[in-house]
């Protein structure tokens, strides 16, 4: 029997749905200004600063950023930081966690209290410039990669997530001949697609995002990422002192603006959608043990 919904409940379902909308609106209503301002003249813009639909249909600005150097280079070294570091991210992720994980290692206690001790205890900005400058990544791609390079929050729950996996299938495995990394790459990682695909992404977003480091330690503009780039335009647009040198640019239209922002975000997002399925089993998996 189907009971009718009281007043107050559907009230309830009411306002829970206008919440809803108004939170969907004010997220992606700023985007979709950003997409049509640069889709839209800067004349256009003078007339109307906020769009919702390019009044003056135009692919000038877009044509700007890529015939631009410094932004084309800055997209590259992006690309290039964003899928070397993933790499590197979930290789020495999985290639630390596996044998916590199954081999009796001697000290792993100590190993995994200092790792934890990391996730509460953080370096500051000076210690790590130190660092970096003292191992000689200064104004090197690599002092955007290697600094970062395991998450012991992931690391953790890939740990733990190995720990669930039957015993079994080792055992069976070594059986049949098959060595450490033999079993990890060819047994594990194909049971862990879902944890990979979401920690993957997660190390694609900081790769991509990646800005404090860039402004710390690369002072070479050839070598600066996309967020540098669209930091020194935003600067530039706004009249800040020193902007114009950096970006090599004297004016830039806020439609070149809107749209290095758009080739900035679009394709982190592109991938967001593409591993959006993975999220709730590869976050679960693992975070149960500990």
């Amino acid at each position: 029997m189907i009971h009718e919904k009281s007043i107050g409940s559907r009230m309830f379902d009411i306002i829970n749905y206008l919440l809803l909308f108004g939170c969907a609106v004010a997220t992606i209503v700023p985007f979709i200004h950003i997409v049509a301002g640069s889709l839209t003249t800067a004349e256009g813009l003078l007339q109307n600063s906020f769009v919702l639909i390019p009044t003056d249909f135009t692919l000038d600005a877009y044509r700007y950023i890529f015939t631009s150097d410094s932004i084309a280079n800055s997209l590259l070294i992006t690309i290039y930081i964003t899928v070397l570091g993933t790499l590197f991210n979930l290789l020495f992720t999985v290639l630390t966690a596996y044998p916590l994980a199954r081999n009796p290692i001697i000290g792993k206690q100590l190993i995994l209290f200092l790792i934890v001790l990391t996730i509460v205890f953080r370096p500051g900005m000076i210690p790590n410039f130190i660092v970096v400058k003292s191992v000689g990544l200064l104004d090197s791609i690599w002092s955007l990669i290697i600094p970062s390079l395991i998450s012991p929050f992931y690391l953790i729950i890939t740990k733990n997530f190995f720990q669930q996996l039957p015993k079994e299938l080792e055992e069976s495995a070594k059986i049949d001949g098959y060595n450490d990394l033999q079993i990890l790459f060819r047994i594990f990682l194909p049971l862990s697609k879902p944890m990979l695909a979401t920690f993957s992404l997660f190390y694609a977003v900081a790769n991509w995002n990646t800005f404090m480091p860039a402004l710390l330690y690369i002072n070479d503009a050839t070598k600066w990422p996309i967020q540098i780039i669209l930091r020194q335009i935003v600067l530039l647009a706004a009249g800040g002192a020193g902007a114009a040198d950096a970006a090599g640019e004297f004016a830039v239209p806020p439609s070149v603006k809107m749209a290095v922002i758009v080739i900035a975000t679009l394709p982190i997002m592109l991938v967001y959608m593409m591993l959006q399925k993975y999220f709730v089993s590869g976050l679960m998996v693992g975070s149960v043990k500990g």
